[in-house]
């Protein structure tokens, strides 16, 4: 099964993505399903999973969020609460733990993107080891490298701000059937490979484009 492990929705403050758009674009691209993790909220997550059963959608929402730890971002899939932001990682991870999450940390060295770096010695089930948004493959290789060296199943994620981004990198997910339970189960077994390819160069400019826009917008309104 391929699922998008990282996209975001129009609950994250640098996206626009509605969940009709993501959801129409998943089905379109063969995805059986992803996970929604926007930032600091799993708001959006719960959300679209609602939104993928209004529709009669046969895709598979995993409800997730993308936390602001000190040191990086992590992803927490399978939760329905939030975890406080700008905890250690330790300490946030023990909250996902608390929780019942499946623990991720993506793009672990494009520090544009808020890396958290080396994650030796952390509590975690999976690497994001390959992010269509990265521009560069650099990054994604020496994520892939330590990884492997730690012995940590790797998984790959769009990273999706914009509809059109959806599905760019996918894991294959080889689960008992295609529920949020066997996936994060399958997951948590290593029995993931990651997939995919990078985002046009084009695309990502947009991306950033709209970001820019949207936060100048915000310091506009503030002012006025």
């Amino acid at each position: 099964m391929k699922f998008d492990l990282h996209v975001h929705s129009s609950h994250s403050k640098d996206s626009n993505s509605s969940h009709r758009e993501i959801l129409e674009i998943a089905r379109k691209r063969g995805l059986d399903g992803l996970a929604i993790c926007d930032h600091d909220t799993v708001e959006g997550g719960l959300a679209c999973a609602e939104k993928t059963v209004e529709l009669g959608f046969e895709i598979t929402v995993i409800p997730g969020v993308e936390v602001s730890s000190l040191k990086g971002h992590i992803l927490v899939l399978g939760v329905r609460e939030n975890i406080e932001p700008l905890l250690s990682p330790e300490e946030t991870i023990r909250q996902a733990r608390r929780l019942g999450g499946t623990v991720i940390i993506p793009h672990p060295f494009k520090r544009s993107s808020h890396g958290i770096g080396s994650f030796e010695g952390l509590d975690i089930d999976a690497v994001e080891v390959f992010n269509s948004r990265c521009l560069f493959n650099s990054a994604n290789r020496k994520a892939l490298a330590e990884a492997d060296r730690l012995g940590i199943p790797g998984v790959a994620g769009s990273d999706s701000h914009i509809p059109q981004m959806v599905g760019q990198a996918y894991t294959e997910i080889d689960a008992s059937e295609n529920t949020v339970e066997a996936v994060l189960k399958a997951i948590k077994e290593g029995k993931v490979s990651p997939a995919g390819c990078n985002t046009p160069t084009p695309i990502i400019l947009e991306q950033m484009s709209g970001s820019v826009k949207r936060k100048i917008m915000k310091r506009l309104f503030r002012r006025s």
